[in-house]
């Protein structure tokens, strides 16, 4: 508003200069006109100042006093009056030496008059002062007005400002008073509280919109760490009961050192798996966060496949599966090295510990213009129809045949499912039970 109020009096002091002068020099344009034309009128005898023809001069329009009459007036350079209109009557003409040439007001009979006075010269000497005068008091009443106008015109447009933009803020405000409305309504434990978005799509939408995605990445984090402590004491509670009351027996009463040595590799066991699960559980939180692959670290999927083949040797040769490993060596098949590493190992770790003694492996990997794909097969228990759509859960196992005599956690597959997320891998899983399952994962290829 102060911004506001200094611009219109800059524009309104400069309208009313403006047409002050304008008014004023026009009224001194006519001035001059009329004393420049009467100097023609005067003859000068000696010292003496008077108007030719003055009988006819007197039938003009200066007789008798008109609407704008004009005055005029003859004085001698003493100051002495020479000569006057008639319609002067018995009134004189103020005469000021300093304002030889120049305009200025003055009065006439209590009234405002705008006046000028010019030498009249003869043979280069002074002889004497034309004076022009003519009312002022229209062309003041309209500078008056147009200053009143501009007055009063400021003062309604001012307030008239002030009351339509404090409804106006008040109103492009009220977004933002339901932000900081919401915002002091969230708290740790009341996360779901959303801020409701305006309907146009403007800077306010933008914040609003911005605050809900961090709230929602914060409701996130937090449930991630509220599933992986329950996670935690959930699956850890059993292998430490078992560690406790294994403990607990021993030191009962004296034992064999093979009684010790038992119990010990039992304990070492239990946790090796609490090791294990604590492992997985904080790999599954990592993917949670905004991982990205790194565009550079690519390799060929031939060589991950053939590292974790021998990483499950022991588990190959101990079930003689036959391994059949099919591609085109001419092909490069490249991949992120990190996340398709995970995928890979635990696919084979699945297909390994699920497959019956003597069962076949088989591992097929094709190349497109845009996807790699690995397929992995295996003659194992297989997995329900019904259970297909869990299998990515945290914890979940499938209720197959011989399963609970199998280790694990069910946190395979999920970790799996967040790697392939991570490098925008397509995975699908088709299984029968009783007969085997295979895994079809498609990769991007990398931008040559």
């Amino acid at each position: 508003m102060v911004a506001t109020a200094l611009i219109m009096t800059v524009a309104f002091c400069s309208i009313f200069f403006v047409v002050q002068e304008t008014v004023l020099r026009n009224l001194d344009n006519d001035l001059s006109y009329e004393a420049e034309k009467h100097t023609n009128e005067i003859v000068i005898i000696r010292d003496s100042l008077r108007f030719k023809n003055k009988a006819e001069w007197e039938e003009k329009e200066h007789r008798e006093i008109q609407v704008n009459p004009v005055f005029i007036q003859l004085i001698d350079k003493q100051g002495r009056l020479m000569d006057k209109s008639p319609n002067l009557k018995q009134d004189y003409l103020s005469f000021k030496e300093s304002k030889f040439g120049g305009h200025f007001d003055s009065k006439l009979n209590d009234r405002g008059i705008r006046q000028v006075q010019l030498p009249i010269e003869k043979d280069g000497r002074i002889k004497g002062y034309i004076l022009a005068a003519m009312s002022s008091e229209s062309a003041k009443s309209i500078i008056l007005k147009l200053r009143n106008v501009l007055v009063i015109s400021f003062l309604i447009i001012l307030a008239g400002l002030y009351y339509v933009s404090r409804l106006l803020a008040g109103r492009s405000i009220k977004p933002v008073q339901l932000v900081s409305n919401t915002i002091t309504q969230i708290t740790k434990y009341n996360l779901k509280e959303r801020v409701e978005l305006p309907q146009h799509k403007d800077e306010l939408y933008e914040l609003s919109s911005n605050f809900n995605s961090l709230i929602a990445r914060i409701e996130n984090a937090l449930e991630r760490e509220k599933q992986f402590t329950s996670d935690a004491s959930h699956e850890l509670r059993t292998p430490l009961a078992a560690l406790q009351g294994t403990l607990e027996v021993l030191i009962r009463k004296p034992r064999t050192p093979l009684e010790y040595e038992q119990k010990i590799k039992y304990s070492l066991s239990e946790i090796a798996r609490m090791t294990n699960i604590l492992e997985q559980l904080l790999l599954l939180a990592r993917f949670d966060e905004s991982v990205k692959k790194n565009d550079e670290d690519w390799v060929a999927l031939p060589t991950i496949i053939n590292e974790s083949l021998m990483y499950f040797k022991n588990i190959i040769e101990e079930k003689a599966l036959k391994v059949d490993f099919q591609f085109d060596h001419g092909m490069k098949f490249l991949v992120p090295s990190y996340f398709t590493g995970l995928i890979i190992e635990n696919l084979l770790s699945n297909a390994a510990k699920y497959s019956d003694k003597g069962a076949s492996l088989k591992i097929m990997l094709t190349e497109t213009n845009d996807q790699v794909t690995c397929t992995i097969e295996d003659e194992g228990i297989g997995i329900k129809e019904e259970d297909l759509q869990h299998i990515y859960d945290n914890f979940f196992r499938s209720e197959a045949m011989n399963h609970k005599q199998i280790s694990g956690n069910g946190l395979g597959l999920s970790i799996v499912k967040k790697a392939a997320n991570a490098i925008q891998a397509q995975i699908n899983i088709t299984s029968v039970l009783g007969k085997g399952t295979s895994v079809s994962i498609s990769f991007q290829k990398a931008q040559t």
